[in-house]
């Protein structure tokens, strides 16, 4: 059964970054798609990046030029590197994972995704 950890979350100001680490146990964790979703107050559950098996990243338009994911087999961790972080960044920040059979293929619906982790909260202050 896969298990997802998050950690990393935090109080920042608006110009500020953080550092989201994902930990994945469980089962092969090279055999997995692994991805950031976040969900503001009131608010659905929103893509922020995804990556492959194969390390292939892809990001929301929101995100792309700030945030970049990461993953490291050896430590069985996806991180997200999160900087010029916005008030809108705000939200409960969740890693989720898929077994995935192409080393190339990354998915951003929510639906699409079997496992997930508890979040973390990311605030950023104006």
């Amino acid at each position: 059964q896969v298990q997802l950890q998050e950690s990393g979350g935090g109080l920042v100001q608006t110009g500020g970054s953080l550092e989201l680490a994902c930990a994945f146990s469980g089962t092969a964790f090279s055999n997995y798609v692994v991805a950031w979703f976040r969900q503001a107050p009131g608010k659905g559950r929103e893509f922020v990046a995804a990556v492959s098996r194969g390390g292939g990243p892809a990001s929301a338009e929101s995100v792309k030029g700030r945030f970049t994911i990461v993953r490291d087999n050896a430590k069985n961790t996806v991180f997200l590197q999160m900087n010029s972080l916005k008030p809108e960044d705000t939200a409960v920040y969740y890693c989720a994972a898929r077994p995935e059979a192409a080393t190339l293929k990354i998915r951003s619906r929510a639906n699409d995704y079997d496992s997930w982790g508890q979040g973390t909260q990311v605030t950023v202050s104006s």
